[in-house]
């Protein structure tokens, strides 16, 4: 019987890696260290400062802490394993050279996000992949009809989706799409965070999810209708 469950919620369930996800907006623990307007905890804080300061096993420490996320993250740009691991070690070659620079503008986890996002948009961008502008997608599209607010449930989406269906839609959005939707709807990041990551309005952050759901419904009804027919 298939599951009931919302196709982002059976999403969540599975990482790349073959873990479980956390819900959006819900992830907590270590994989959210220094994350949101909390306060981080003192050992990470301290931990964060020694590796700033040159020390090896506290960037060590940083690594294995943050590694999963940010694999996750190229893995669902790329859609390539091999390809996934070079860019999360040069996103955290980047960190080794930037981290003295981090100032605690933001949540440290936001700043490492944006390194890596750049490193990946940058690997997009040699490939030839166009890519959606932030521009772009607040332009109107009268094809799509009346629109709903930016931001709200999209329950358009809800039903008994089959996972590889979803992962498919997902691989298949323009990467500027794709992007926003993982860092909202699968990483959990809000969207204050995701506008300081790619230095956009929040506006901006809302709109581009928007469209990248309006485009995976439409790609899993399509993909829907065609198993109907088979």
């Amino acid at each position: 019987m298939p599951d009931a469950s919302t196709p982002i919620q059976t999403l969540h369930r599975t990482r790349a890696d073959g873990g479980s996800e956390s819900a959006p907006g819900t992830a907590t623990g270590k994989s959210r260290a220094f994350a949101g307007s909390a306060a981080p905890n003192p050992a990470d804080a301290e931990m964060l400062a020694r590796a700033q300061a040159g020390d090896h096993h506290a960037f060590a420490h940083l690594y294995t802490l943050h590694k999963r996320r940010i694999y996750s993250l190229c893995l669902r740009m790329v859609g390539n394993v091999a390809e996934a691991e070079d860019l999360t070690q040069e996103a955290f070659l980047q960190l080794h050279r930037k981290i003295a620079t981090f100032r605690g503008d933001s949540a440290f986890s936001t700043w490492l996000h944006r390194l890596a996002i750049n490193v990946v948009l940058m690997q997009l961008r040699k490939k030839g992949l166009s890519l959606i502008s932030l521009d772009e997608a607040m332009e109107p599209n009268p094809e799509e009809g009346p629109t709903r607010s930016f931001g709200a449930p999209d329950l358009t989406l809800a039903g008994a989706i089959d996972r590889l269906a979803l992962e498919r839609a997902i691989a298949d959005l323009p990467a500027g799409y794709r992007l926003i939707f993982i860092l909202h709807d699968v990483e959990g990041f809000e969207h204050n965070e995701i506008a300081s990551m790619l230095d956009c309005s929040i506006g901006n952050s809302k709109s581009q999810l928007h469209k990248a759901r309006l485009k995976l419904r439409d790609a899993l009804r399509a993909e829907n209708r065609q198993e109907a027919r088979s």
